[in-house]
């Protein structure tokens, strides 16, 4: 298959994403060995752990050749609803613990912060790629795309959640118009 068809795009796309998911357990890692972690966010290694086991789902699903569909299985190559039901129960209850902020927010107030922006960043372009796939019929299941999207969805509220927990002043943009 060649590097930049549309399958190896998307989970190419899905292997960065874990990868700077990588990047923020790396950096929540590194804050609690600092004795830095708040306590707000002191079980996030194992949650980040997690998300990028999930990916790697996703990543067999979307690199599963069209033949080989029936064979996936769910949870293990195909993404389910559980996975789904899942994320949305943790999105649910970050998004209870964290004050949303009302304008844009620019990255970079702190390093955890701002892996989760830029994991946020490469999980939106994977879920452009994956809608790509969806539109050609070249995805097994129907819950791919709604996993990303939520988990993006996720990212920015731990990126919030990050910011006000470790105290960091997040510069905000108000767009007017």
């Amino acid at each position: 298959m060649p590097k930049d068809d549309a399958r190896t795009e998307a989970y190419g796309t899905i292997d960065e994403a874990v990868s700077a998911l990588g990047l923020a357990r790396a950096e929540d890692i590194a804050l609690r060995d600092a004795a830095r972690l708040p306590d707000a966010i002191a079980t996030l290694e194992e949650t980040l752990l997690g998300l990028q086991r999930d990916l790697f789902v996703v990543g067999a699903e979307l690199a599963s050749n069209p033949d080989s569909h029936d064979r996936l299985e769910d949870g293990l190559t195909r993404v389910d609803e559980a996975m789904l039901d899942r994320l949305e129960a943790l999105l649910a209850d970050v998004e209870a613990a964290v004050e949303m902020p009302r304008e844009f927010t620019v990255p970079g107030a702190d390093r955890l912060s701002a892996a989760f922006e830029l994991a946020r960043a490469v999980v939106r372009r994977a879920e452009r790629r994956v809608i790509t796939l969806e539109r050609d019929g070249l995805v097994a299941g129907e819950w791919a795309l709604p996993y990303l999207n939520r988990l993006a969805d996720l990212l920015w509220v731990l990126a919030r959640q990050a910011e006000q927990a470790l105290g960091t002043t997040t510069t905000k943009v108000r767009i007017e118009g």
